[in-house]
């Protein structure tokens, strides 16, 4: 084993290693910038988010195209969206469709419990038939917490309940932040919640890489059910050819950002990260197969050596589990509600999948806030709920162990740790899922305590959820 090239990543320079089966990429230039394919990337994703605001959101907070736009879309550099770019909405068949001059026009079309889907470039139809996915779960006012609504809130004698609306009332007067919902679990109990105008407890909102945790909570569940062990190499086919280096890599590289493969994440926003070489991007923008496009990259790392933060990983994850579900001719489209929503409570949860019907779940996932606090609550309990346990008993053992590869501990099991302090005051053990611009999910253990944030972020989101999370716990005793 020797060491080979030096490949850059977006503004980070990795060592690449000279494996057997490992991609040479130092040989391969930077290809020329190529203006009408990121406009035309930009244009699907902007289709997306404009779709998913139309009719995810909009089921429960009805906003006009334009509200959405300067809402959702044109104040963040993370979609580029461009003035002379034009929006057309079909709301008989429930499609949108931008078109940016110099480049083709793309369409995402709702498709009601799968969400919206990119459709591939040139094409006018999914690949996919839709399914509904039923909620098998009565009137959530029937329900006492944390199945329904009914009795979800709590107050207690030793929490400063002053001190807790102080901590809302900034949070909310962030504006840069602009935060849409907070919901805080004490003792499993709602002792604050705060909704931004417009906003409720029941609308659901994009969680982003999020959903990167529902990966590992549906792949915990069928870890219980006896169906795969983390121990094992990745049931890839792909992956299993003679002499392929990926052979070795196990299931738990992939939950733990360390399979390898070579998936350029350019981590640089604006319109120049739209390129096809910016793997991670393409998810979001391309219309692509997602569950191919993951598993077809040859290795730039050894399995297990190398910690890089790229959609690859649980998106071969989620490969593994929609091979799992079908091969056991259970309904794949159904089974996060089935095996997981229903069993907590969730009932705003939609897992939008690309126009072959495969789970986006490296990001496009939308949960209400209660729902995200109800994701969190299962943590916080060890994968039990009401008797029930749903994940292997160490399995929050198992996320929150640090992955080999990750600087600083500061990385798990498809959750990130805070095992390295990096929200300053905030107890080690605290762990959380993570979406982009600040959509959170906080877990502190040590404090009993579930702490769900979620809105478009302008500025620097993990200082300012450090802030709110030390305000939230100086309101609370110390267990």
């Amino acid at each position: 084993m020797s060491v080979g090239a030096r490949v850059l990543r977006g503004t980070r320079v990795v060592t690449a290693l000279a494996l057997t089966g490992v991609t040479g990429l130092a040989a391969q230039a930077p290809a020329p910038f190529d203006t009408s394919y990121s406009r035309e990337a930009r244009a699907a994703f902007g289709a997306h988010n404009l779709c998913a605001g139309m009719w995810i959101v909009g089921r429960v907070y009805r906003r006009s195209p334009e509200q959405i736009l300067d809402e959702d879309v044109r104040p963040f550099t993370l979609f580029s969206w461009e003035p002379d770019f034009v929006y057309a909405i079909d709301s008989v068949r429930h499609r949108v469709t931008v078109t940016a001059p110099g480049a083709a026009a793309r369409t995402a079309v709702y498709t009601g419990d799968q969400g919206c889907a990119i459709l591939p470039h040139g094409d006018t139809a999914l690949h996919f038939r839709p399914v509904p996915v039923v909620r098998r779960l009565p009137d959530p006012r029937s329900q006492d917490w944390p199945m329904g609504d009914r009795n979800a809130s709590a107050s207690f004698p030793d929490v400063d309940a002053g001190a807790l609306r102080a901590a809302l009332d900034w949070a909310l007067a962030q504006s840069e932040h602009r935060t849409r919902a907070i919901v805080v679990l004490f003792r499993g109990k709602i002792v604050a919640e705060r909704y931004a105008p417009g906003w409720n407890g029941d609308t659901p909102q994009i969680g982003w890489s999020q959903g990167k945790s529902v990966t590992a909570a549906l792949l915990g569940v069928l870890v219980a059910q006896g169906a795969i062990d983390v121990n094992d190499t990745a049931p890839i086919p792909e992956w299993h050819g003679r002499g392929d280096a990926r052979a070795g890599l196990r299931v738990r590289d992939l939950m733990h950002m360390s399979s390898g493969l070579d998936f350029l994440y350019a981590t640089n926003f604006g319109p120049a990260a739209f390129t096809r070489e910016n793997k991670h991007l393409r998810v979001y923008s391309d219309g692509l197969d997602v569950f191919a496009f993951a598993v077809n990259n040859r290795l730039a790392f050894a399995p297990g050596t190398h910690w890089s933060y790229q959609n690859s990983d649980p998106l071969a994850l989620g490969r593994i589990i929609r091979d799992r579900v079908v091969a056991r001719r259970e309904r794949y489209l159904a089974f996060p509600q089935r095996a997981l929503f229903d069993r907590i409570g969730v009932r705003s949860a939609v897992l939008e999948t690309d126009a072959w019907g495969n789970f986006i779940l490296s990001g496009y996932d939308y949960m209400s806030a209660r729902d995200w606090a109800r994701f969190g609550l299962l943590h916080l309990r060890n994968g039990a709920w009401d008797g029930d346990q749903i994940l292997p008993r160490d399995w929050t053992t198992f996320v929150t162990t640090p992955a080999p590869a990750a600087a600083r501990e500061s990385y798990g099991a498809l959750f990130w740790l805070n095992r390295g302090g990096e929200l300053e005051g905030i107890p080690r053990d605290a762990y959380w899922a993570d979406g982009a611009m600040g959509q959170y999910t906080l877990i502190i253990p040590s404090r009993d305590v579930v702490l769900v944030r979620i809105g478009p972020s302008g500025g620097a989101p993990r200082p300012y959820l450090a802030a709110l999370a030390r305000r939230v716990l100086a309101a609370l005793p110390v267990r």
